[in-house]
Parts: structure tokens; sequence; C-alpha cells
């Protein structure tokens, strides 16, 4: 598939400062086809894995977000990194990403472990190993491990972020 291209092409995040947006991230909106072609927006946990070029997030067994996702596996993931709002000026500054992909349950054993070691770690990463082993598997069973592979990525801020970050 042919992403379109950012219309405000000066305003576009390079993909450098648009990751950079991921790894300090602590939530973000997923966004689904959901029941009868309604738009369904989630908020949620993740963990970015650059490396991988993928974005990982949990679920229970069951809910209107997995019953989308497995209808149809296309999706988009869009983190905020800065709302500063300006009043006086009218605007708004701002800095987001979007991350538009395939979303895939993770079925195989390690890959799922390997998944929610790598979301226990993003929001723990002080917890021992053996408490973060003992707290999957308490939830295993009623536990879901999506990740979604990121096929475009874009990111963007206000033009009076670009006009500061060019002025320094």
């Amino acid at each position: 598939m042919e992403f379109r291209a950012m219309r405000r092409i000066k305003q576009e995040l390079d993909r450098d400062s648009a990751s950079e947006i991921f790894k300090r991230g602590t939530s973000g909106v997923l966004a689904v086809a959901g029941d009868d072609g309604y738009p369904y927006a989630v908020p949620l946990s993740y963990a970015y894995d650059e490396g991988k070029g993928r974005l990982i997030f949990h679920s229970a067994t069951k809910g209107h977000k997995v019953d989308a996702l497995l209808r149809e596996p296309k999706a988009s993931f869009c983190v905020i990194g800065q709302d500063d709002v300006r009043p006086e000026e009218f605007t708004t500054y701002f800095r987001s990403v979007i991350a538009f992909g395939h979303v895939r349950m993770l079925e195989a054993d390690d890959e799922k472990r390997e998944a929610a070691r790598l979301l226990s770690r993003r929001y723990a990463p002080d917890m021992p190993l053996e408490a973060e082993t003992a707290e999957i598997e308490r939830f295993w069973k009623a536990l879901l491990m999506f990740e979604l592979r990121i096929e475009h990525l874009t990111g963007k801020e206000a033009i009076e972020l670009v006009h500061v970050r060019k002025n320094r």
C-alpha cells in the first residue's frame, strides 16, 4: 500500500524524533475497524520494540478490541508526545506520532512470553525477574499479547516548534 505523504511537510518529524516519542510515551490510542463499520479507538499501554519495528500490547481474551482485530488486522496507533495549549496564541504546541500496520495475536508461547516481558520491563523496569515471571504466570491463561508491525510511521509537530528548533 502507498501511504499518503504529509501535507504540511515542514512540520513532519524525522524518523528518529518520531521514534523518540514512542520511547518516552506511556500510553497511546489504538484505532481499529469496529462493529458495523464504526471506528473503534481505545487507549492502551504499550511497549515499543524499535529493533523489530513493532508495538506490543496486551488484552483480555474477549472484548471489542479482540473481535475487531481478529476481523480486520489493519490498525493505527497514535501517541501524543507534547500537548502544550497556548490560549493567548489560539494554538497548541504539539508533537505526535502515528504508526500504521497490521496487528497479529502472538500465539507461540515463547514469543508471547517475550512480548509480556517486554511490556513488563517497560512499566516495571526494576522488578526482579522472579517477580516478573510470577506475575506473567498469574495472568497467563487470561492474557493475549498482540504486536503491531509498523509499516508506516509519521510524526508531526506544531509549526511554532519547527521555528523554535530552526532558531537554535
